[in-house]
């Protein structure tokens, strides 16, 4: 369990800790000079108590008090259990115990005790009087019934720092048990607060784990630069391990990165976990007293161990009592997930404005605030609030894929519950979430399109699938429209004839001077195999003028009935089919297929064997990658006719 402190400063917070632990947390010469902790504090002790596990710790975060360090603060009071609130009894309640305050609730801690300090300095009825200020101060917050302890944390053996300890440790004892299973489920992170290097270790970071489990030897990222890091060791809770997990501080040295490489605000993550971004959808709720929002408006901005200046765009033009949907555009990358908690300040950073709840790490630049996206938002919020996924769903015609929906949760894909009706559609990029009755629609506007385009263009044979997708789902994403056309056509639904796409029954046949034509022609195409005549050759074999041929023969190709590879050579069905097979066939070994090894498998020229490789690329067979040619593994030949 982790424990932060939190009140104003020279209230005894260092000295708490002290007398709590015996541990000296300000380190810097020149906090022990002036007299003020600075930067944060920490301070380690077993867990005490018969229901603590032998090897549990702790762990203790002391952060400055002043005002100047308020982003400290907030820095180290990201990823506590505990809240230890600490009030001077000869000073009372000051402004920045209330602006600590503030944070705590903005940063979703609801647990803590208050610690009354130096009450060695005042008398009884100064005692009562705090007390009765400090209930009127908690009254109404998630604190209100938090347990006060009087203390004198420069006696030897103060009655209030006795029951103090007796109850964190009662509380870590508690915890210890429960923090096992409670957050493994999810993605590692850890924000860093801390980055510093030993002589015979190289580089180590600290922070608070705020989720999941990461073990010594595994590769994680340094977010948001994507630089993958290796974990040489671990120490949790100022204790050797070989893990780190949610609720403890760790220590993580990393293998093969320079100190300088990392920041105070920088993650270390799972590679699910993480996305860099510069625009963040948030949910922000402003004091009573902080003036309405004005687009633009500059804000300090608080997450995790972050602290960035952003810009507010208004999704919404009214704060409707439960705070108002902005996005936060910043300069540079940041991380964040969602349900991630946050503070902002003013633009001069001397003053908290309240804070609020991530929604969506990656929003769109456009549209953001449609109905549709701000329908999105509400979604988020329930998954946030421990809904579950189904709103999410429900707002996702295109379904979600994994990769985000790992994001959005939190969680590894096998972690996620999904609902009954969801289905998992995988495709070249992906596998992608979505709801059966989301998926039918999509199939139904396949057909209508379909049938619509067969009603308008009778003559033609059908639709090759590029033009198809413009006409019906122009922005569902090409793995996925992939993915939905082969759905379609393993159930019969659709039909494929080389690259047109039609409903089944549809078929225009050729004319009768046509077809006698091309009874004559197709024997000789099939005769010449990979190589057949060109159409000057075909239209003298048969003693027909050139440019006739060449129209019946183009009109076929329309049809479905040959192929034109390039202008004036027409392959059969069959043989494209048996080209294909090879194709795919070289490309086995590595995913991809050169024009050199084709052109040794069909035994043609270099000329023609990319000619027909260009061929597969046009018809969405296969794509380019540099001097490659890899086939789609979303879409299989399929010719209808030999």
């Amino acid at each position: 369990m982790i424990v932060g402190t939190a009140g104003h400063i020279d209230h005894g917070k260092t000295s708490l800790v002290r007398a709590l632990t015996g541990i000296e947390t300000d380190r810097l010469q020149e906090e022990r000079t002036r007299g003020i902790s600075i930067e944060l504090g920490y301070a380690y002790v077993p867990v005490e108590g018969t229901g603590a596990d032998a090897s549990a710790t702790l762990g203790f975060v002391d952060v400055p008090g002043h005002e100047r360090f308020v982003h400290t603060m907030v820095a180290g009071a990201t990823g506590i259990d505990v809240a230890l609130l600490v009030i001077a009894a000869d000073d009372g309640v000051m402004p920045q115990t209330r602006e600590h305050l503030a944070i705590l609730q903005l940063l979703g801690v609801d647990r803590g005790a208050v610690a009354l300090t130096k009450i060695d300095r005042v008398d009884a009825a100064r005692i009562a009087r705090v007390e009765i200020e400090i209930a009127a101060l908690l009254a109404a917050t998630p604190l209100q019934d938090s347990p006060l302890f009087a203390c004198n944390s420069t006696a030897p053996d103060d009655a209030g720092i006795r029951a103090l300890r007796t109850q964190l440790h009662a509380w870590a004892a508690d915890d210890a048990s429960k923090r096992q299973t409670e957050l493994r489920s999810e993605l590692f992170r850890m924000p860093v607060d801390r980055v510093f290097s030993l002589a015979g270790h190289g580089t180590l970071v600290t922070g608070a784990v705020h989720g999941g489990i990461a073990a010594v030897g595994e590769h994680l990222q340094l977010m948001p630069a994507a630089t993958e890091v290796r974990v040489r060791s671990i120490h949790a809770q100022n204790q050797a391990s070989d893990h780190a997990m949610a609720g403890q501080r760790c220590a993580l040295n990393l293998a093969a990165i320079a100190r300088d490489e990392i920041h105070r605000g920088d993650w270390i993550a799972d590679p699910r976990a993480l996305l860099a971004t510069t625009r963040v959808d948030v949910r922000l709720r402003l004091s009573a007293l902080a003036a309405p929002l004005r687009d633009w408006a500059p804000l300090h901005i608080h997450w995790g161990t972050m602290h960035r200046q952003a810009h507010v765009v208004l999704l919404e033009d009214h704060d409707h009592g439960d705070g108002q949907l902005v996005q936060l555009v910043f300069d540079a990358p940041v991380c964040a997930m969602c349900g991630d908690r946050f503070i902002a300040r003013d633009s001069a950073a001397t003053h908290t404005l309240g804070g609020g709840i991530v929604l969506d790490p990656d929003p769109p630049q456009r549209r953001r605030r449609s109905p549709a996206r701000l329908a999105w938002l509400g979604a988020l919020e329930q998954l946030a609030a421990g809904a579950g996924i189904g709103p999410l769903l429900q707002q996702a015609p295109f379904g979600i894929a994994m990769a985000a929906l790992q994001r959005y949760c939190r969680r590894a894909a096998d972690q996620i519950d999904l609902p009954a009706d969801a289905q998992r559609i995988v495709t070249r990029d992906d596998t992608v979430i979505i709801l059966a009755s989301h998926w039918q629609a999509l199939r139904e506007q396949v057909i209508t399109s379909l049938r619509g385009w067969h009603e308008r263009r009778p003559d033609e044979p059908g639709v090759d699938s590029g033009r198809l997708q413009r006409s019906t789902l122009p922005s569902l994403a090409a793995s996925l429209w992939n993915a939905l056309l082969q759905d379609l056509l393993t159930d019969g639904t659709l039909q494929r004839v080389g690259a047109w796409w039609r409903l089944p029954g549809h078929d225009h046949a050729p004319p009768e001077r046509e077809r006698l034509l091309l009874e004559r022609v197709l024997p000789q195409l099939h005769a010449g195999g990979f190589d057949p005549p060109w159409v000057r050759t075909l239209a003298a074999d048969i003693g027909l003028a050139e440019e006739d041929v060449r129209a019946v023969l183009r009109r076929a190709a329309a049809r479905g009935d040959l192929f034109q590879v390039v202008p004036d050579l027409f392959y059969a069905p069959a043989r494209i089919a048996e080209l294909a097979a090879i194709v795919a066939q070289l490309s086995q070994a590595t995913g991809t297929v050169d024009a050199a090894a084709f052109r040794d498998a069909i035994g043609l020229g270099r000329k023609r064997s990319i000619q027909i490789l260009e061929f597969f690329n046009r018809v969405g067979y296969t794509r380019r990658v540099g001097d490659q040619h890899r086939p789609r593994g979303d879409l299989q030949w399929n010719a209808a006719r030999d």
